[in-house]
């Protein structure tokens, strides 16, 4: 009898360890395991999209329309999209040339309540159709106030605008931000307010929402100066670490363009992405923006910067396989064709450019190179642009108000574009991996 007992309770304790091992594996939020990101027990790769206004068209205040965003998550949902990439809210006072209106932070700590309700809808409406969000915080550039607005308003000055006072003055002022404690400590109150809140919606905290995959530092932190690289790579350690402090459920990640946000320092991209508060490692790819396909040859020069594509990511994947940690591509982009804006303009050397970058992700080949997901900037879905460059009450595109509208937003009427998207989504859920 007793042995009877000692193999039941045994059977019991290595069960309970089996299942509490089962549980842990088939958690619900997103996780790391070998380089891999794993959800629900099993691996998880994606093709996604940037959709950086969702908070701002799930609001029911100015420039929200909840019926159009509900079109949208459902078209994406339709040609396999799960996840996307997404801005907390922009900083500061309207009416700014190129500034993403409404703003969700008005003044330090002082939030819009409409816009962060917008958030709480597209969370919860994201939950239901089983997508999940990247999260991104701050911002390097001006289009949403980010590091201009902290800095402002921490005594620094009025912030250039770079459309109106040029880039060079836009750059020497937000320079500053990785070593202005006043800029920083505004930003990590933002953080906490932001991470530690309760969906209206749903009633469970961001901590507990697994719709939530990774809470993101910013859109292309930059350090912005030689100088400032030390500097710089210490505020990202102490805003991960932060993050983590508050949050243990989720991912946090970078929100990094690679070596190109680190003064092209591949070894400070490593060391800030080596933090082992930083679960995966991002790159941003732009050959327009880069020179690597000119507005004057951009189905002349597809391939070659195809090619110089290939080699921005191995160079960062090394890295990434050197520490275990997945690699996102989560912003590329490619103009339409003759560089027209119109949604009539035709889209093959785009077409040709996202084609290869999914490969890399769905070719069974390729998978073992380790390329665990991507989102291409931007989801334009049912707009109607109205003017160039955006103006107060048109629809919002995936293009920001300081780029010309139609630049790089794919539209649902890109039927070419619509269709490579789906049949890379269904070879990805096809595959085992």
């Amino acid at each position: 009898m007793k042995n009877t007992l000692v193999t039941l309770c045994l059977s019991a304790v290595l069960c309970g360890a089996c299942c509490t091992e089962t549980q842990q594996q088939a958690s619900p939020f997103v996780q790391v395991e070998k380089g891999m990101f794993v959800r629900d027990g099993k691996p998880y790769k994606y093709i996604g999209a940037n959709f950086w206004y969702g908070g701002i068209l799930a609001s029911e205040g100015e420039g929200g329309n909840r019926e159009r965003l509900v079109q949208e998550l459902d078209s994406l949902k339709s040609i396999g999209i799960d996840n996307l990439r997404i801005l907390v809210g922009s900083d500061g006072a309207r009416g700014i040339t190129s500034k993403v209106e409404p703003t969700l932070q008005t003044a330090p700590g002082v939030y819009n309540d409409t816009i962060l309700a917008g958030l709480d809808f597209l969370l919860s409406e994201m939950k239901k159709r089983d997508m999940l969000a990247v999260l991104y915080l701050n911002n390097s550039w001006e289009w949403s106030g980010g590091y201009s607005q902290y800095l402002e308003w921490a005594g620094k000055g009025k912030a250039p605008v770079p459309s109106i006072d040029g880039w060079p003055a836009f750059m020497d002022y937000v320079k500053e931000f990785p070593n202005n404690k006043k800029a920083k400590s505004l930003f990590a109150d933002y953080v906490k307010d932001i991470i530690t809140r309760i969906n209206r919606y749903t009633n469970i905290s961001y901590v507990e929402d697994p719709t939530i995959m990774s809470w993101q530092i910013g859109n292309e932190p930059r350090a912005f100066s030689g100088e400032n690289k030390e500097a710089f790579a210490i505020w990202m350690a102490e805003v991960s670490r932060f993050i983590k402090s508050l949050d243990r459920n989720h991912l946090v990640s970078t929100g990094s363009e690679g070596k190109h946000d680190c003064e092209e320092d591949l070894a400070l991209f490593e060391r800030i992405h080596a933090d082992k508060h930083i679960d995966y490692m991002n790159i941003h790819i732009w050959p327009y923006n880069w020179g690597w396909a000119p507005a004057d040859s951009l189905s002349e020069k597809a391939e070659a910067a195809q090619l110089q594509s290939k080699q921005y990511i191995d160079e960062h994947l090394e890295i990434a396989q050197k520490y275990g940690k997945p690699l996102v591509l989560e912003e590329f982009g490619y103009p339409r064709d003759g560089f027209r804006f119109d949604k009539s303009a035709t889209t093959q050397a785009r077409d040709t450019y996202y084609q290869y970058i999914f490969s890399l992700i769905t070719d069974r080949t390729a998978q073992s190179a380790g390329l665990t997901g991507c989102n291409f900037w931007a989801w334009g879905g049912l707009a109607a642009p109205k003017h160039l460059y955006w103006q107060r009450g048109d629809d919002y595109t995936g293009d920001p108000a300081q780029e010309q509208q139609g630049l790089n937003s794919v539209f649902m009427s890109d039927s070419t574009t619509i269709a490579i998207i789906r049949t890379a989504n269904q070879q990805l859920k096809q595959h085992s991996f």
